[in-house]
């Protein structure tokens, strides 16, 4: 089996954005984008379609790789100051050439959708509801959810620890009632790791960092990574989708599988912080 993204809400944002156009407002996302990697291009196209579907409007503010941290700043400035942008997806990682983390801060935490902002992840680690989670981490949450996964007490498994789905799906996770493990590049077993967990998430930025050792019968796995395969010359996930797929309970797909739902939890978010403005 593997997962998709759940009709009802794509159903239920097309609504909320049905009742916003009667009071005179327009959900709008802006997208920064820094030179072309060949990922962000996927979201993006990914992103766009979505918020069309559900009736959002998308403005792209796009810079080349070799910009300087003032264009960069200035396009967030501009972002902060257009009263008709209600959220803004920065595309990240930026080029080492860029500082990043002033760029995040530069940022209106109200228009954080992604959770790049100090203010939107303290709301996630501390488990309160302050700004945004991030989108891929509550794509996987939203999948586990609509399938009706009881997370209370399930052994799951992360791999990865990155502040964009690493470590915030971990705590997420733990708030559910789940019990995490997780591993990472320095893990010297991964596979022992996994082999007694439910679930594992997959997200460590890497072609085949999963594969049939790591699996086990009953397991479901998700998928987080998106890479180019050169010589597939298509995308991939950090899992070996062919070698594991028969052996586990349900696999997510790449494409189509969280990044689907990663671009319906943005429009979400976006829906979400219009509803603020008039709330």
């Amino acid at each position: 089996m593997d997962f998709r993204t759940p009709q009802p809400v794509i159903e239920e944002l097309t609504r909320r954005v049905s009742v916003l156009a009667e009071r005179g407002i327009t959900p709008k996302l802006a997208i920064v984008r820094v030179g072309e990697r060949d990922d962000d291009l996927s979201y993006e196209r990914g992103a766009e379609k979505r918020c069309a579907k559900v009736g959002i409007e998308v403005e792209k503010f796009l810079l080349p790789s070799d910009c300087s941290q003032q264009d960069l700043l200035d396009a967030i400035a501009r972002v902060n100051a257009d009263a008709s942008i209600h959220g803004c997806l920065m595309f990240r990682p930026l080029p080492k050439t860029l500082d990043e983390q002033a760029a995040c801060a530069a940022l209106d935490p109200a228009k954080d959708m992604d959770c790049i902002t100090e203010g939107s992840l303290f709301g996630v680690f501390a488990g309160r509801p302050k700004g945004f989670p991030p989108c891929t981490a509550e794509a996987v949450m939203e999948l586990l959810r609509f399938y009706g996964y009881d997370l209370g007490g399930a052994n799951i498994t992360v791999i990865g620890r990155s502040l964009v789905i690493g470590k915030p799906v971990s705590m997420m996770l733990q708030a559910a009632n789940a019990t995490v493990t997780m591993c990472h590049t320095k893990t010297r077993d991964v596979a022992a790791a996994c082999k007694g967990s439910e679930v594992v998430v997959v997200a460590a930025g890497h072609m085949g960092t999963f594969d049939a050792s790591c699996a086990a019968p009953g397991q479901t796995v998700i998928d987080v990574g998106i890479n180019w395969d050169e010589s597939a010359g298509k995308l991939a996930g950090d899992v070996d989708f062919d070698a594991v797929e028969p052996i586990v309970s349900a696999i997510t797909p790449v494409p189509g599988g969280v990044g689907s739902v990663t671009t319906a939890c943005l429009a979400k978010h976006v829906v979400e912080a219009a509803e603020r403005t008039v709330s």
